[in-house]
């Protein structure tokens, strides 16, 4: 069992920056590739980034690239998503989520993720 805590949401200014944690406890982090999702009201759960075991490997959806960047300090067993240049449309609850893996591949899929931590709500003003 992974438990995965989120911090450092909460209300920003468009173009704005905050970052987001998440500790994880349980298991060896550095077994996990670990994910970043976000879902607005009456949204699907969406992709934001991903990283792998060694956190040589990343990966964000279009809509952030260039803006959020995912980080991973595996001696503090947690990972991180710098958000710059923040938009009123990155209002959301953001999630992270742990996948076991022992390969350097990384995954989109909400799915395909063993553990979900409670969420931080970040809302984006205009």
């Amino acid at each position: 069992q992974v438990q995965l805590v989120e911090s450092g949401g909460g209300l920003v200014q468009a173009g704005g920056s905050l970052r987001l944690s998440c500790a994880a406890s349980g298991r060896t982090f550095s077994n996990y590739a670990m994910g970043w999702f976000r879902q607005a009201p009456g949204k699907e759960r969406e992709f934001v980034a991903a990283i792998s075991v060694s956190g040589r490997t990343t990966y964000s959806a279009d809509s952030v690239k260039g803006r959020f960047t995912i980080s991973r300090d595996n001696a503090k067993n947690t990972v991180y998503l710098q958000m710059n240049s923040l938009k009123p449309e990155d209002t959301a609850v953001y999630y992270c989520a742990a996948r076991l893996s022992l390969s350097p591949i990384i995954t989109m899929i909400p799915t395909q993720y063993n553990y979900w931590g409670q969420g931080t709500q970040v809302t984006v003003s205009s």
